[in-house]
């Protein structure tokens, strides 16, 4: 990780590139799932997620985030063999194909990451925040991988049933000043912290934290935020449909770029991507 921590600017070192984060950039979704709650069955076929990928490449995004698991509340956990079915053949054929782009498997399964790390992965993207597979560090260490490490509250199944906390950043804040000490203490310094909006949060969590994002800056390491067409979107906009979400995405991830997000998780990456262009070019006479 180089830069100064204090600006909330880094180069990332995964593998053999450098991600360079002096601005934001775009994670594309790609959700090998029958059930993921946006796009489940959409890409769970190999050419359709190829082409997925080629097309959120064109229009913008740094990063592809792959996952054979859904995360959605009261999603039902898979199997291992099932997981590595649905993602090993699309990064085997997508890492090649398009060797600019970093690639990041979306696991908390070790056998998962591993086997995506050996085809060449760049991240991987951990919502148990390490609780599920400690491990990740050493083996992240081992093929000089990223690690995305997020905050979760109870599982995917029961995560929305009641999540309650005295005080939702402080608590947040401080499993991310322990969890970052563990990693550190073993050697990991590439990594990117998420807050984990909706995972274990109800609506009033997510928007404290999202409020107090700049908070986080203070930890030293890039932030990520993914609020792509979640519930709190509805919640906001009075129920409004999972397509319909996508102008309040682009509005909760715009402020977030405003108060510290390096990376923002996405399912429409143009939309994002000329949010970032508009960011982009009045933080040039911000900054000036």
């Amino acid at each position: 990780m180089d830069e100064s921590n204090s600006t909330g600017r880094f180069q990332l070192k995964v593998r053999d590139k450098v991600l360079d984060l002096t601005s934001p950039k775009i994670m594309g979704i790609l959700n090998a799932t029958p059930d993921s709650f946006s796009d489940g069955g959409e890409f769970n076929e190999l050419e359709s997620a190829i082409g997925r990928i080629g097309l959120m490449v064109s229009e913008g995004a740094s990063i592809i985030d792959i996952g054979g698991e859904s995360t959605r509340p009261g999603s039902e956990p898979v199997t291992e063999e099932e997981e590595l079915d649905r993602v090993l053949p699309i990064l085997e054929k997508a890492i090649p194909q398009f060797p600019d782009t970093c690639f990041s498997i979306d696991t908390t399964k070790y056998r998962v990451a591993e086997e995506a790390l050996k085809l060449g992965t760049h991240f991987v993207n951990d919502i148990s925040g390490l609780k599920k597979e400690p491990r990740f560090v050493e083996l992240c260490q081992q093929y000089r991988a990223g690690l995305v490490m997020m905050h979760s509250q109870g599982n995917p199944k029961t995560m929305q049933q009641d999540p309650t906390y005295d005080d939702v950043v402080d608590e947040v804040y401080r499993f991310f000043e322990e969890t970052l000490h563990s990693a550190e203490s073993k050697g990991l310094d590439c990594i990117a912290i998420d807050p984990g909006i909706g995972f274990g949060k109800t609506l009033e969590h997510n928007l404290k934290l999202l409020a107090h994002l700049e908070d986080f800056k203070k930890l030293g390491y890039p932030i990520l935020v993914g609020a792509s067409r979640k519930s709190m979107i509805s919640d906001i906009l009075q129920g409004r449909s999972v397509e319909n979400r996508v102008t309040g995405t682009v509005a909760v991830h715009y402020d977030a770029m405003m108060h510290g997000a390096n990376i923002i998780r996405v399912h429409d990456v143009k939309e994002a991507h000329d949010s970032l262009c508009v960011y982009k070019a009045i933080s040039k006479f911000r900054d000036s």
